[in-house]
């Protein structure tokens, strides 16, 4: 069974929001082969529609440069969550829309690797309140930023998770990966 596995840089304070802005400082060769690992464990993307948009501005224009997740990128199948979309251009794409959970449940039921996600915090956030997320993996940087869009908020249900793994980079950035949680290890 394959598994949708989440990848974000965040800050201490939790925020996710424009890591361009303030997560280059810490990227390194350690960050690098994470990065790649997860991507090399892959071979599909899945994607909100706000990542999505974005992603299909930037990313189709870059393929053939020396880019290197250029062509990882626009070559993989994409899969957007979305009820407003209903005709993406950019190739590879397919909607899911309506049961959503069913659709990634049977998506996940397919043979192939890892389903990778990247961003799409919203989406994020929704898989783990439906227990479809399979994994977190964080790049937890060591800044505060002090605003931005958060990982969590007030308000949503608590999802018990596991920690998989740790490590921890030269810059200072933890790379922990999270599951959820066993029965008994709640």
């Amino acid at each position: 069974m394959r598994k949708i596995v989440a990848g974000l840089f965040i800050s201490l304070d939790g925020v996710t929001e424009s890591p361009d802005q303030w997560h280059f400082p810490y990227f390194n060769d350690e960050m690098g082969q994470a990065v790649d690992a997860n991507i090399q464990r892959s071979d599909a993307l899945l994607l909100g529609r706000v990542t999505y948009d974005a992603f299909a501005e930037y990313w189709p224009g870059k393929a053939g440069t020396d880019e290197p997740f250029a062509d990882y990128i626009n070559s993989v199948p994409k899969y957007v969550v979305s009820n407003t979309l209903t005709s993406p251009d950019w190739e590879g794409t397919t909607v899911i829309s309506g049961d959503v959970a069913a659709k990634l449940t049977e998506l996940k039921g397919q043979s192939g690797k890892d389903i990778a996600m990247s961003g799409s915090v919203a989406t994020v956030r929704w898989l783990l309140q439906e227990g479809l997320l399979d994994e977190l993996d964080l790049l937890v940087h060591p800044l505060v930023v002090g605003s931005g869009g958060r990982l969590f908020h007030d308000g949503m249900k608590s999802v018990p998770l596991e920690l998989l793994e740790s490590r921890t980079f030269s810059t200072g950035v933890v790379h922990v990966t999270y599951g959820p949680a066993s029965a008994s290890a709640v």
